[in-house]
Parts: structure tokens; C-alpha cells; sequence
């Protein structure tokens, strides 16, 4: 089995659902009521932001405000109950599955979206790359169970045939039709949803992909708080399966960026301090995109990072070869080994540093500009990122090889609101 062609007797099992869907005539717009991906958006400016573009906003179900987790819950929970019973979302007519398009001027992103089997046929199928963090994936959990929902899919990439029959092919014919819904989110994107009912092009897609596996590009902790949920019952039911989006990256291929660290209580004097002797460090210009791009032309000979917070971008690199081997654990690849993301944690964060991995030591941005404003305005750390090659993360996906966890951020990523899965409604 491997993650370019076909699994052997087993792969994907899509089934269609009925989703739930804004009803356009009950919300401002549609592109108001959506929202990044819940480990997207920036707190707090991002969730205040989001909250005030609409009362129905997304956000309100994904990132529940109150003072304890259990009444977050309970909130998302009764706030999604209110608004089906007002008919603010409502659930389509029919099972479907859900065609999706994200365009934007230079890029173009088509996928499929259903409710995908967990297991046991998802055993080697879905392959995972990441570690997660058990605080995460406990408080996800609880939000699931609360809400009975899954209120935003994973994204998921296979190897297909790049459209000559399949899926792909599938999608080509439905997105000459009528979309469900058009929008275009503040960021630029415009995103399209088709409904897809026919049984035949329902088996015309399940054909293609039973045979293959997919790596998961984003949603770790979703997809590990699915299994856990799934663990949970008993008996078959709506929990056997989980929210994705599939896309085929021989046709439509992913981008992969970085994920930064902003680490709270670490001042950049004293980051810089501890690294003598350890690692080279120099001052470079900036601003964001100048600084990145001495970042990538540095990563391009070996493991280097950005430290900034004090005004300055400070780059990092040339870690000395025996506190690599003093740190760095050997029974694992050389790619993972010379991973930015292990030689981050394991060298700088657990060895020199010594900051336990824990949110109110460090925080996971995607955007480098946020990092930065937010280590400027804390008197923090920022730890920018340079992106790992696609071709590393399959390969040790196909090993069973998990990287440390935030190490990569695939994209584009789907809009969370456009379609949602009730666990109460067939």
C-alpha cells in the first residue's frame, strides 16, 4: 500500500449525508457566517472580528465563548438547536455528497466532501503525520459530543488518476451545473458548493476511491477526536463516520506552509542568550517577507529558524552536531531527524530553552505577521518557520512515521460553515 497509488482490498468509503446549510435568506451573506478552520483563527482579534461580522457566525459553534469549558459546550450546543429550530441552518432535503470549489486568481482547489467510514477500513487507509496534543483532542471531543456535530470537515489528499475517470471525472460534469451556493469570503476566495444525489455518480465516486488512501493534510486532532467519539459507542451508527474533504492533488495540488510558535513567556534577549555557542545567530532585515525569504534561502543548507519579538529578525541556524546528537532521538528516519520541527522541539524547546509544550507556554500561528505582532505586543518570542517539502511528509507517512505535531499547515484549507453534519439527522 502506498500513499501515490492503490490500497490492496480496502480503501475509502465515502457515504453521503444530509447537510446541514445556512438558509442565505435567514443570515446577512453567506461569506459573513463563515469562518477559517477553529486552530485558524487568530485569538482574539481574529474570533472578535468573526463574531461581529454576523450573529450567526460559524465561529459561535466551532469557538464557544464562556467561562468554562463545560459551558462553552453547553453553549455551542443550544446555540446550534436555536438556530435549526428558527431555521437559521437547515438539512438538506436528500443525502448527498458535496462537490467544492475554492478559487482564487492563480489558484484552483475541487474536492469532494461526505461522511467518510472510520474504521476498520480507515486502518492504514488514512494516514495521519502529525502528533497530536491529548488537551486538544479531549477538548474537541467534548465540543462533538456536546453539539452532536461535526461542524467543519478534515481535508484529506489522494493520488487519483488526475480526472481521466473517477471522481475527478465526476467533478468535472457537476460543476457545469447549478451550484447550491456561491460566495466570496473576505480573503479573496470564492468557494462554489454542488449537491450530488445520483446513486450512479455516488458509485462512480465510491469505485475510485476504494481502492486508495489519503494522507490527512489538516484536522489531526478532528480526526483523532473521531476515532475517540467512534471508540466510545458500542454499536454501529452515525459515529463510524467523520466529515471530510477529499481532494486529489494530481489534479488540484496542495500547498504547504509553515506553522509558528509564539512562545509566551520567553523574552527574545533570553532566547538569543541561551543559543551561544549553540547554534549561529545573525540580525537581518526586514519587514515579514524579507526576513522569511533569508529564512528560505538559509533552510535550503540545513535547519534554521527566525527568532522575533524585539523589533529585530533574528535568524538562527548551524546547530552544533553534538547537542543534535545529545537531543535528537535515533531511531528515527534521517528526514525525521532533520526535521526544522523535531530539531525545534527536541533540541531547542525541551534542551535549550526548556519549555514543556503546553498552551500557556506556546501558541501555534499560521499567519508569520500575527506571530510577530502578537510576540511585539507580549514582549514574547515568535519562532517562524520555513515550510517541509510534500514528498518528506508522504514518505513518512507511508513509514507509520508521525512528525511533531504543527508541522505543517496544507491548504487551501476548506471554509468552515458551507456544510455541516448532524449525527441526529440521517
Amino acid at each position: 500500500m502506498n500513499t501515490t497509488g492503490h490500497a490492496v482490498g480496502r480503501g475509502l468509503r465515502l457515504i453521503p449525508f444530509r447537510g446541514l446549510r445556512y438558509v442565505p435568506e435567514r443570515v446577512g451573506s453567506l461569506a459573513a457566517v463563515t469562518s477559517p478552520p477553529y486552530d485558524v483563527v487568530v485569538r482574539p482579534d481574529g474570533l472578535h472580528h468573526l463574531e461581529s461580522s454576523d450573529p450567526h457566525n460559524i465561529v459561535r459553534l466551532i469557538l464557544p465563548q464562556a467561562g468554562t469549558p463545560g459551558a462553552r459546550n453547553r453553549q455551542a450546543a443550544d446555540t446550534l438547536k436555536r438556530w435549526l429550530a428558527e431555521g437559521v441552518l437547515a438539512p438538506d432535503p436528500v443525502p448527498a455528497l458535496y462537490v467544492y470549489e475554492q478559487r482564487t486568481a492563480d489558484t484552483l482547489q475541487r474536492g469532494v466532501i461526505g461522511a467518510l467510514a472510520l474504521s476498520p477500513a480507515s486502518e492504514g487507509v488514512v494516514l495521519p503525520h502529525e502528533d497530536v496534543m491529548a488537551d486538544v483532542v479531549a477538548d474537541r471531543a467534548d465540543l462533538m459530543r456536546a453539539a452532536g456535530a461535526h461542524l467543519e470537515p478534515l481535508l484529506l489528499s489522494y493520488a487519483g488518476d488526475g480526472g481521466r475517470s473517477g471522481a475527478t471525472a465526476v467533478i468535472d460534469r457537476v460543476v457545469e451545473r447549478i451550484p447550491l451556493l456561491t460566495t466570496t469570503t473576505e480573503d479573496g476566495v470564492g468557494h462554489r458548493l454542488w449537491a450530488v444525489t445520483d446513486p450512479a455518480e455516488h458509485a462512480e465516486i465510491q469505485s475510485d476511491l476504494s481502492g486508495r488512501q489519503a494522507l490527512i493534510a489538516d484536522g489531526h486532532h478532528r480526526w483523532a477526536t473521531y476515532l475517540r467519539l467512534q471508540g466510545e459507542r458500542s454499536g454501529p451508527g452515525p459515529w463510524d463516520f467523520g466529515l471530510v474533504l477529499l481532494v486529489d492533488t494530481v489534479r488540484h495540488p496542495l500547498q504547504v506552509r509553515a506553522i509558528h510558535r509564539l512562545l509566551h513567556r520567553l523574552p527574545v534577549s533570553r532566547a538569543l542568550s541561551a543559543l551561544d555557542g549553540r547554534f549561529r545567530v545573525r540580525t537581518v532585515e526586514g519587514p515579514v517577507a524579507t526576513a522569511l525569504g533569508v529564512l528560505a534561502e538559509a533552510s535550503a543548507e540545513g535547519n534554521a529558524f527566525l527568532l522575533a519579538g524585539d523589533g529585530s529578525f533574528h535568524l538562527i541556524d548551524r546547530p552544533d552536531e553534538e547537542l543534535l546528537a545529545r537531543t535528537i532521538r535515533s531511531d528515527r528516519p534521517a528526514a525525521w531527524r532533520g526535521l526544522d520541527a523535531t530539531v525545534l522541539h527536541s533540541t531547542l524547546l525541551d534542551d535549550v530553552w526548556e519549555i514543556p509544550d503546553a498552551p500557556e507556554h506556546i501558541a501555534y500561528i499560521h499567519d508569520a505577521s500575527a506571530a510577530v505582532e502578537q510576540a511585539e505586543r507580549h514582549g514574547a518570542t515568535a519562532v517562524l518557520m520555513h515550510p517541509v517539502r510534500e514528498d518528506v511528509v508522504r514518505d513518512l507517512a507511508r513509514q507509520g512515521v508521525t512528525m511533531p505535531r504543527k508541522s505543517t499547515s496544507f491548504g487551501p484549507k476548506p471554509a468552515t460553515g458551507l456544510v455541516l453534519r448532524s449525527l441526529d439527522i440521517g
